[in-house]
């Protein structure tokens, strides 16, 4: 099944890999099915292993190979590397703010639903990690070095741990609120449904401009950390601090082995 897997087009293995990480998020808010609530241990220890997951994949599959092709094409490395970092930070964050400002406007009765802020809140993140997934296949694809195939399938793995818990913390609230299971698990499931088309596209993009890989690498390192920072490390701290260390530290070890000593 591996052999397969890494066998097959990138544009494929962007889209199978996109495709996994859309499931576990519609995996997540299916449970509204079956629970009206979910043990917070369990999801904190997955937030944790998906941070640290991140943490890594931002440097090793993501910023070092954008450094050494940077490099590689005559560039200026560590200007083309932080501008994209910082980038791809700031989108996060803009979009963070934008958002609370139109929660603000809803809670003065504004005709804005939350069902809609809670999805695209988690969407917009979701674009940027669809990309990075995409990219990184399509790096490998094309030999960047300290680009592998390994990395970006583990880069897959760990996002899609994080989309667990999101597809949950999307539906559950909702269904709380009132929503009809059916409603809350729509809502819930369709936040994750544009990473196998941002995959796509990042797999196009790494294969026919490559001049351009050094920003777009750095950039989706830069959404993955900030996505961790405002995310999911005050999340997973919040209740369970010893739970999610030890969910951050072995993500992180995990991966570490995985692409560097394998990769």
């Amino acid at each position: 099944m591996i052999s397969w897997f890494f066998g097959l087009d990138p544009i494929l293995q962007g889209l199978y890999a996109t495709l996994f990480t859309y499931f576990v998020t519609a995996l997540g808010a299916g449970f509204v099915f079956f629970f009206k609530e979910m043990n917070q241990k369990i999801l904190d220890l997955m937030m944790g292993f998906a941070a640290g997951v991140m943490i890594a994949a931002s440097f090793w599959s993501l910023l070092n190979p954008a450094i050494e092709l940077s490099a590689a094409l005559g560039g200026n490395a560590w200007l083309t590397a932080a501008v994209g970092f910082m980038l791809g930070g700031a989108f996060i964050i803009g979009s963070d703010i934008a958002l609370s400002r139109a929660s603000l406007i809803q809670s003065q009765g504004k005709a804005i639903k939350r069902s809609i802020l809670l999805t695209s809140a988690v969407t917009i993140h979701n674009i940027p990690e669809g990309l990075a997934i995409g990219v990184a296949f399509g790096c490998a694809a094309i030999g960047v070095e300290g680009a592998t195939a390994g990395g970006a399938a583990m880069l897959a793995v760990g996002i899609g741990l994080q989309n667990f818990p999101e597809g949950v913390c999307v539906a559950m609230p909702l269904r709380r609120d009132g929503c009809s299971r059916k409603k809350s698990f729509f809502i819930g499931q369709a936040s994750g449904a544009v990473e196998p088309i941002a995959g796509v596209l990042g797999v196009l993009f790494a294969l026919s401009m490559r001049s351009a890989l050094p920003l777009a690498l750095s950039f989706s390192a830069g959404a993955m950390i900030a996505v961790v920072c405002s995310e999911l490390i005050p999340e997973s701290f919040r209740d369970n601090k010893i739970v999610a260390a030890f969910g951050v530290l072995l993500g992180f070890t995990v991966m570490m082995v995985l692409d560097v000593a394998l990769g």
